[in-house]
């Protein structure tokens, strides 16, 4: 299969692969109030938008036939800043809803941990995939997608350590601050890989 093509099948399936994850994280919170699991919610929603917004990018600017170079490299820089904007939207607000977070009884968090552990598996074998694509014929989409996916499997592995520890001692002050340190640490990330992203598509786009 070519890279081109490989490119392609792999935004596919990371669109299958993220769209459950919104809905049954959002069922959730219907019996679970951790502040993690409500950021998560709301970071899945954002990057489920930015995969989507990849997928059809790449698949146009591949039509060479159909998109002039210039213009190839301009909707490239748009998608990745488009990107790197809602990562940085998810992020911001999980960072207000964990700083108006409430020490109550955090309910089911089961649907969220979940998730999260399919997570870690899920985005490392797409961020693995990723940055070979990319080092194989370097591709903006695709080295973007690269980041994102690095920052996803991070970010999973925090939320499942936050939200294991809320399941195993629930009223411990230590799961608390777990869970409230989780969500910070997964906004700061994503925030700053956000930024990171606009700053260098923008840099780009003014240097040409």
């Amino acid at each position: 299969m070519s890279n081109k093509k490989s490119g392609e099948k792999t935004l596919l399936w990371s669109v299958i692969m993220s769209s459950p994850g919104p809905l049954v994280v959002g069922l959730g919170l219907l019996s679970g109030r951790s502040s993690t699991q409500i950021a998560d919610f709301i970071r899945r929603s954002s990057e489920l938008l930015a995969i989507v917004m990849s997928y059809v990018t790449y698949k146009i600017t591949m039509k060479s036939d159909f998109v002039s170079e210039e213009k190839k490299q301009n909707l490239e820089r748009k998608s990745n800043v488009f990107v790197g904007l809602m990562m940085c939207v998810g992020g911001l607000f999980m960072i207000g809803l964990t700083l108006m977070s409430e020490t109550e009884d955090k309910g089911n968090v089961i649907p969220g941990l979940v998730i999260a552990l399919l997570g870690v598996v899920a985005n490392g074998l797409f961020w693995r995939k990723y940055t070979r694509l990319n080092r194989s014929e370097p591709n903006a989409i695709l080295h973007v997608q690269s980041r994102l996916y690095r920052a996803k499997t991070l970010v999973d592995s925090c939320v499942t350590i936050a939200l294991l520890s809320v399941v195993i001692a629930p009223a411990a002050k230590l799961s608390y601050w777990l869970d409230f340190a989780g969500s910070l640490i997964v906004a700061i990330y994503l925030v700053w890989c956000g930024i990171r992203t606009m700053i260098e598509n923008k840099k780009e786009g003014e240097s040409l």
